[in-house]
């Protein structure tokens, strides 16, 4: 490829960085030419191009600080052929390499709004999660989106699930409505729950300051069955959550010390709460 390189297109170019990405096979030098040619070309870089080649990136943790400024630029021009997924997989991939850029999302986010109706749940739930992520408040999309995710809830997966209330947690926007109708939507998905998200959704709970005891209860179970899966700072930040919301749990609390997993302080927990991913 790097010997062909010149005479690739914009298409070409997105469509072989996605390739490698989606099949995880990383290649940095390969990377760092496809990045100097998709910033020579970009003028030619279709939505559908700048999606494709960001998501690429950040899938596979390739940052080029110089080809997302550009694209940054790019994309802004390009905005009303922007469609949900395009504006979701975008979002997604700045976020994901911490890549900031205010006036993208500014703008992404208007975009977003106009379109909300295309948006499936996983576009949903990726937009909250990127403006979360780099800690980019917009509270007139997160209620938008809040009511939009209301109407889909039936197609949120338990991965959804946690993005979502971990967005909102994390970027401090309370949607007591959202959060009720989730906890049921959780409880629903429970046997296909991510063992990881226990730990990250109880959190959520507690920061927003949300009480849902039935969900909290669920959850407990789950984390009893499964403890030999959750790594210290899941512990923590399980214990701190039930604690923040004064939520008794004495099985998962005597689960917890029968295998001698809290060695955490109460300060470490305390500044465990701070989980981001």
């Amino acid at each position: 490829a790097l010997e062909k390189l010149d005479s690739f297109n914009s298409q070409e170019i997105a469509n072989t960085m996605w390739a490698y990405a989606k099949s995880g096979y990383s290649y940095p030098d390969l990377f760092d030419a496809f990045s100097i040619k998709a910033t020579e070309k970009l003028d030619t870089f279709s939505s559908q191009d700048i999606s494709n080649t960001v998501w690429a990136c950040a899938k596979l943790g390739y940052l080029s600080p110089e080809l997302f400024d550009a694209i940054s630029q790019k994309a802004m021009e390009k905005l009303d052929t922007f469609n949900s997924q395009n504006i979701g997989n975008t979002l997604w991939a700045y976020a994901k390499l911490g890549h900031s850029s205010p006036k993208l999302f500014d703008a992404l986010s208007r975009e977003a709004m106009e379109k909300l109706d295309t948006f499936d749940s996983q576009n949903l739930a990726n937009t909250v999660w990127a403006y979360a992520k780099v800690e980019h408040s917009h509270p007139k999309l997160f209620d938008a989106i809040s009511l939009k995710a209301m109407e889909k809830l039936d197609a949120f997966n338990s991965q959804e699930i946690v993005n979502t209330v971990w967005a909102y947690a994390k970027i401090g926007h309370k949607s007591p409505k959202l959060f009720d109708a989730l906890a049921g939507k959780a409880i629903e998905n429970l046997d296909t729950f991510n063992l990881q998200g226990i730990p990250l959704t109880v959190w959520a709970y507690a920061k927003i300051e949300h009480s849902s005891p039935e969900l909290f209860d669920a959850l407990a179970g789950k984390a009893i069955k499964n403890l030999d899966t959750f790594n210290s700072q899941g512990i923590a930040l399980t214990v701190w959550a039930y604690n923040e919301l004064e939520h008794s749990s004495p099985d998962l609390f005597d689960a917890i010390s029968q295998k001698g997993m809290l060695k955490s302080s109460p300060d470490e927990i305390e500044t465990q709460n701070k989980l981001t991913d």
